[in-house]
């Protein structure tokens, strides 16, 4: 099943937010029965797609923090504990999530899913989907299971394989093409993955401050950002003037005697 669109929105309620965004309206989405699963296609060529690097993105918490564990377990999950090990990757002046990623672990469920999300910011093409390549390793096309004006998110069974390598890896890379059929990479640092899956969820009330306190950083500096710009306009213009309307000077010219 995958999520409806005002299920979606319904947790895009803080900034930068999605479906693994923040804490308790991260799981409620996350909570719904799994999307259909994308199938998994190896591509023709175990080489790697030329890639352009995608502004340099945050993690959400500290580089040793970079994944976090939410869990819930209420009536909504049908009382069953229902987790998500999440990493977000943030533009460091917007705050704007450039790639998203997270292993989705029900109680009593044996399978897992691979959760990606990459902005649409980018103008992606859809048909092309996304590369996921960790480190050396042969990488793996996919395809968007759905996509919004703002995102494209990827799901998909995670095999036991792909969940030992994401333990062993350094790095794992999503690549996605925009319309000007260059390949962008986005960089998912796997330090720490293993660490927050072994070990206890978060409390999500104290994470979700944490990251409306951060979202507030972003915002502050934006602000800054736009008031610095603002007075170099003036700055310029008051030491330059207005500038002269072109043709003016030719139109003085011809009519003086």
């Amino acid at each position: 099943m995958l999520w409806s669109k005002d299920q979606w929105n319904s947790f895009n309620r803080s900034a930068g937010c999605w479906v693994l965004g923040a804490g308790a309206c991260v799981l409620a989405l996350a909570l719904a029965a799994p999307a259909a699963v994308a199938q998994q296609t190896q591509p023709k060529s175990s080489a790697a797609p030329k890639t352009t690097a995608a502004p340099a993105a945050t993690p959400s918490a500290g580089a040793e923090d970079a994944w976090v564990k939410l869990c819930m377990k209420n009536q909504q999950t049908g009382d069953k504990q229902i987790c998500l090990v999440n990493h977000e990757g943030l533009e460091p002046n917007t705050g704007m999530v450039l790639i998203a990623a997270a292993v989705r672990k029900a109680e009593g469920e044996d399978k897992q899913q691979l959760l990606i999300r990459v902005p649409t910011a980018y103008a992606l093409v859809i048909p092309a989907g996304v590369q996921i390549r960790i480190d050396d390793q042969q990488p793996i096309q996919l395809q968007y299971s759905i996509c919004f004006p703002t995102s494209c998110q990827v799901q998909m069974e995670l095999s036991d394989d792909l969940f030992q390598k994401m333990r062993a890896g350094k790095q794992m890379v999503v690549a996605a093409m925009n319309i000007q059929q260059k390949t962008m990479g986005f960089p998912v640092p796997l330090t720490g993955f293993s660490k927050a899956y072994d070990g206890p969820p978060v409390d999500n009330a104290k994470y979700e401050e944490q990251r409306r306190q951060l979202m507030e950083v972003f915002r502050k500096r934006q602000a800054e950002l736009a008031a610095k710009a603002k007075q170099a306009q003036q700055s310029q213009a008051a030491q330059g003037g207005a500038p002269q309307a072109p043709g003016n000077a030719t139109a003085q010219q011809k009519t003086t005697p």
